[in-house]
């Protein structure tokens, strides 16, 4: 407001001067009786009311938004540097003079009214199929609140067009190599506050959420090295890194009321390990809701699953040896061959944890494969998931979340060639599939599923 000050100054100095300007006329006026008649004599000069006017109205217009809390201009703490803030209620983070709703810097949009915010028509419930979506997340230090929560409102709508009830929200941490013994967030992964944001917006759309830590293999040198195959030097100092790790963020998810947190997800060698049974308890001391252990799909069909929680996730990438224009049947056919090497019949408390496919030719025989790039075919991808969509409910399971949409993503634009071939949204064939899955009238497990 410093910046006020000179101005109304140099007006009221302005008034001063034509003050004392006024008071000679009025002498002048009184003297010359000879050329001035008695109308003269009442006149009072106008100009001071003139000189005041301006400064009147420049106060109203600076002043009066500062009253209400609505002006454009804003001030850091500790900071004399104004910044204008277009169409938002706070400014955003970082430097530059100009800030937009999104939170970034730029030129200035017109304003234009909030569309109302999409909700969820039927709520998830205990005993309801879990329709949803993988949302991975990798945030920017440098993203506002205001730019975070603008983007989950955009997935948030996405979701709720596509009839999801769901949402798990998977983002990485990280470590220094297969033997490592840390485990730390890193340039990417979200913060407790931006997280808390998130879960937020999702929540007040009616979406059932997960909160998903996943560890990134980029360290890990992948396609040899991933986070399956890590050989910790020391698993229990492992585990001690892990529960600090996870700490703010079961924090987090217990603060938005999420459904489920993933203790665990594709860690086929670090299963069987005593170490998770304190951690269980670490997490069951902060977060309230259901916790879970996402595992591999060759894991999960190959042997037992020795991480003690009460609900499993399978990431499903089963392989089907098929041409590409085989008919959906087939497809259900190569699945449920696959399941039946775990367990014939209903499968009340299994859930997809992720399920997808390249759109490409070819993807049948390694749906997991997210380094391949071939030619484009949507049908592939969409026929993948009209069957998977069949399998979980003649199965009766749990539900499905689709592998992915990127948060920082156009989930309505098409995707771009250079982008991975195993991103869906934007590709009409498959959006179709997952709404007529999302709005079948699957009732799903029931609140009481046997094994």
């Amino acid at each position: 407001m410093r910046n006020r000050e000179p101005l109304v100054k140099n007006e009221k100095n302005d008034s001063r001067n034509n003050h004392d300007k006024n008071d000679k006329n009025d002498k002048n006026d009184k003297s010359d009786k000879n050329r001035k008649d008695r109308a003269g004599k009442t006149k009072r000069s106008k100009v001071p009311l003139l000189a005041i006017l301006p400064v009147t109205v420049t106060s109203l217009v600076l002043g009066l938004p500062f009253v209400l809390g609505d002006h454009p201009l804003r001030w850091r703490s500790g900071s004399a540097r104004p910044i204008l803030v277009l169409h938002d209620s706070t400014p955003a983070k970082g430097g530059g003079d100009t800030v937009l709703a999104g939170g970034e810097g730029g030129a200035a949009e017109p304003a234009r009214p909030a569309a109302p915010a999409l909700k969820v028509d039927k709520p998830w419930k205990a005993g309801m199929p879990e329709w949803g979506v993988q949302i991975f997340w990798e945030d920017k230090k440098e993203h506002s609140d205001a730019y975070v929560e603008k983007k989950a409102r955009e997935q948030a709508d996405y979701l709720v067009g596509l009839k999801a009830n769901a949402v798990a929200v998977s983002f990485p941490f990280y470590t220094e190599g297969r033997t490592s013994t840390k485990l730390e967030a890193g340039r990417s992964t979200p913060t407790p506050e931006h997280f808390d944001t998130v879960l937020r917006v999702f929540h007040e759309a009616g979406l059932r959420t997960t909160v998903r830590p996943t560890l990134d293999e980029a360290s890990l040198v992948p396609p040899e090295g991933w986070r399956g195959n890590i050989k910790p030097t020391d698993k229990e100092a492992w585990f001690d890194s892990y529960e600090a790790l996870l700490g703010p963020y079961l924090d987090a998810a217990q603060r938005q009321q999420a459904a489920t947190f993933v203790i665990g997800t594709e860690l086929n060698s670090m299963e069987g390990h005593p170490g998770w049974k304190g951690l269980m308890a670490a997490a069951g001391k902060r977060f309230k809701g259901e916790v879970s252990y996402d595992a591999n799909w060759d894991n999960y069909v190959g042997g037992h699953i020795d991480v003690p929680v009460k609900r499993l996730g399978v990431d499903a990438y089963f392989p089907v040896k098929v041409a590409d224009d085989a008919p959906v049947d087939q497809l259900v056919d190569g699945w449920n061959t696959w399941l039946d090497k775990k367990a014939k019949g209903p499968l009340p408390r299994i859930v997809f944890a992720e399920a997808g496919i390249s759109a490409m030719d070819g993807a049948f025989h390694a749906p997991g494969d997210f380094y391949t790039k071939r030619k484009v075919n949507p049908a592939v991808q969409a026929n993948w998931y009209k069957a998977v969509c069949q399998v979980v409910r003649e199965r009766k399971m749990a539900g499905v979340y689709w592998w992915s949409v990127y948060f920082d993503s156009d989930p309505k634009a098409a995707p771009k060639e250079e982008e991975s071939r195993l991103n869906f949204a934007g590709r009409p064939d498959t959006e179709r599939e997952i709404r007529s899955c999302f709005g079948s009238d699957y009732a799903g497990p029931g609140t009481d599923p046997t094994p």
